[in-house]
Order: structure tokens, then C-alpha cells, then sequence
């Protein structure tokens, strides 16, 4: 049944789309500044099926990463991660076209609370996810450190997992702050996420580099 999830997710899309487009306006706003102001809009057509088309990119992907990664056999060992940290990604995407869609029709959209909530669940759900993933070329904490070692990408996507689950509670927490606020806590969480990854790669990787200490 879970295989089935994301073509699911795809169709849920294009029906949004189908029965949105004949009552969206010429211009659709696809960006908001972090007040929640759009500032940047696309003609109707490709602003009902931008996300729809992306989406029916990761499902291709889905099925072909497996088959293209030169480490493929990997995925066989973390085979439900995979389609969970995919699966998660199109449920993402298919809430923000929904708030897209939303937008378009003239209702009230509250992207300071929508925004940090969803990547924050994001987080988490991913986070639990990547301690599972195995080493390959596209998806997981995908650093010059990890993709050298096996046990670096094991050690750092442990830790990794509880970062981004840490990560993301903050994010989910920061939607009851301003607007202003909850988007600069967003984009910190991030940043800082990312760059520990980064450095607890590479010092594990400097770890493993050093010669062992002679047996006395």
C-alpha cells in the first residue's frame, strides 16, 4: 500500500489544480516576503501546475534512484527510510501547493504559522528517518566526509537524526512568535542544523584519519 502513496499524492495535486484553475485569477501570487505579503506571482497555468509537475519529478525519481545510484544495492537496506524521507518531501510540497491553491481563491493565508509548523514536521519526521539510511549518492546528510566513510555517514546521520528532530520542535514552536521572529528562527535552525552536520562530519572524518596509537 505505501508504494501507492505517492502516486496518491500526485493525483490529490492535479485534482486540486484541475478544479482550482477555472477560479483563479490570471496571476497567481507562488511567493510571500516574511510578513506574508506575496511579492512574486506567475500566470494561472503555471502557477497551478508548477508543484504538480515537481512532483511527478520525485515520484520518477522515487523509482529510479535505486537503479542510477552506483551504490544502489545500499537501498535495499533502508528501503522504507527511503520512501518515507520521499514520501514526506511530496506530502510537504503537496501542503504548500494546497496553501498555494488557497491563496488563489481569495482566501487568507497565514504563511508565518503555516511555514515554521510544516518544515518544522518535516524535521522531524525526516530526522527520525535518517539514522536508517544507508550510504548512496542522493539522499541522506550527504557531505565530502560522509561519502568517504561508511562509519562517518553511520555516526553522523545518528546524530544528524536527533538534530533535526531537535530542529524541527523549534521550528514547530517558533509559529507562536511574530511573523518577523518565527521566520528568522526558521532560517537560523536551519543554518545551524546544516553547519552541524557539516562539522561533526568532518571531525569525525579527522578522527578516522588519524594514525592509531602503537600497542605498548
Amino acid at each position: 500500500m505505501r508504494k501507492w502513496i505517492p502516486f496518491f499524492i500526485v493525483v490529490a495535486a492535479i485534482t486540486a489544480s484541475a478544479v482550482t484553475y477555472p477560479a483563479s485569477p490570471p496571476s497567481i501570487a507562488t511567493h510571500w516576503d516574511l510578513q506574508g505579503h506575496p511579492n512574486g506571482w506567475s500566470d494561472r497555468l503555471w502557477g497551478v501546475s508548477m508543484i504538480p509537475l515537481f512532483l511527478i519529478g520525485m515520484w520518477v525519481l522515487l523509482r529510479f534512484l535505486p537503479v542510477i545510484d552506483p551504490r544502489g544495492r545500499n537501498y535495499a537496506k533502508f528501503g522504507g527510510a527511503f520512501e518515507g524521507i520521499m514520501i514526506s518531501l511530496m506530502l510537504f510540497m503537496l501542503g504548500l501547493h494546497l496553501v498555494v491553491l488557497r491563496a488563489a481563491l481569495g482566501y487568507p493565508v497565514n504563511l508565518q504559522r503555516v511555514l515554521p509548523i510544516g518544515v518544522g514536521v518535516l524535521f522531524v519526521v525526516i530526522g527520525n528517518l535518517l539514522p536508517r539510511a544507508r550510504p548512496n549518492w542522493f539522499i541522506g546528510l550527504r557531505t565530502p566526509w560522509t561519502l568517504s566513510s561508511d562509519r562517518v555517514w553511520e555516526k553522523t546521520h545518528r546524530l544528524g537524526g536527533r538534530i533535526f528532530v531537535a530542529g524541527g520542535i523549534v521550528m514547530i514552536l517558533a509559529a507562536l512568535f511574530s511573523a518577523r521572529w518565527a521566520h528568522v528562527i526558521l532560517f537560523a535552525v536551519i543554518l545551524l542544523c546544516s553547519a552541524g552536520v557539516m562539522v561533526y562530519s568532518y571531525l569525525e572524518w579527522r578522527r578516522e584519519q588519524r594514525p592509531a596509537s602503537p600497542v605498548s
